[in-house]
């Protein structure tokens, strides 16, 4: 039978635990304010970007650049955007999931699967698994700027234009709100799907659409992936609130059953001495 200090030093210890999941929560809150506003930032400069992208690629759909050209599938690269720690609930094992279902339809052999880990989570996930991990970045900080990311961004995409892989996926979790995220996974190369959007719009270009497109096309697909870390971060700390919030009530329910046994168990104790007083009188008469 469990004792009376037992009980009580197992309410003190979940109460501890409490607090400190409670602080984790409001921590969680105050960074996804900020991450959910630098999120949203990002979305009217995407699609201005894409705008212009797309005005140009319908202007130059001869020009053969090779972000824009599907060719036969070899290698397929996989940008996985996961988090640095754990506490997040469920936030990464959807990614990992979506990702890894993807992986095993559409391929036989790991050696035709390339890795881009964005987050020590997804890097230690597929390492264990036994895929490639070409480039990986961790220690993201919970509000990224685009230097942060710049540098894989761009190994990510000059590797594909150097035909080390023929095209390229992106997974992340879509921030929908506080209490909701989608994962998603977005085809970022070839750069198939932009050559009809905003047809309407147009421009004059100087020196040449063609040279324009050559510097514009890479920015585009790095600021593709600058978007989904962004999306990403608020994803995550929403996760990490959610999760912290449902710890804490856990906590506080798992209190009240310990108080409910602990008084129990003590008017059991009392009424056990009682009833041993009132023996011993007894026998004494």
């Amino acid at each position: 039978m469990v004792s009376l200090r037992d009980i009580e030093n197992r309410i003190k210890s979940t109460k501890k635990t409490s607090q400190i999941t409670k602080a984790m929560q409001l921590v969680s809150a105050s960074k996804l304010t900020r991450a959910e506003m630098n999120a949203k930032a990002f979305v009217p400069y995407m699609d201005k970007i894409e705008e212009v992208v797309g005005a140009i690629a319908s202007a130059t759909s001869d020009s053969g650049h090779p972000m824009l050209v599907n060719r036969p599938v070899k290698k397929t690269a996989y940008i996985i955007v996961s988090s640095d720690r754990g506490l997040v609930g469920g936030y990464n094992a959807n990614i990992f999931r979506a990702a890894r279902r993807a992986i095993e339809e559409r391929h036989t052999s790991k050696g035709d699967v390339k890795i881009v880990a964005i987050g020590r989570k997804g890097l230690e996930f597929f390492e264990r698994l036994g895929y490639e991990v070409v480039e990986s970045l961790v220690g993201v900080s919970d509000h990224p700027s685009f230097d942060e990311i710049k540098s894989i961004a761009n190994r990510a995409v000059g590797m594909f234009t150097e035909g080390e892989y023929d095209e390229v996926y992106l997974y992340y979790n879509h921030f929908i709100s506080a209490i909701s995220n989608e994962v998603t996974e977005k085809k970022l190369l070839p750069l198939t799907d932009i050559s009809s959007a905003s047809a309407h719009a147009q421009y004059e270009f100087e020196p040449s659409a063609e040279a324009i497109l050559e510097t514009l096309l890479p920015q585009y697909a790095e600021s593709l992936i600058y978007g989904a870390v962004l999306d990403g971060k608020a994803s995550e700390h929403a996760s990490s609130m959610t999760a912290m919030k449902t710890a804490t009530d856990n906590a506080s329910d798992l209190i009240d059953s310990l108080s409910l046994q602990f008084n129990r168990a003590r008017q059991a104790a009392i009424t056990q001495e009682i009833t041993e007083i009132v023996g011993g009188v007894a026998a004494l008469e």
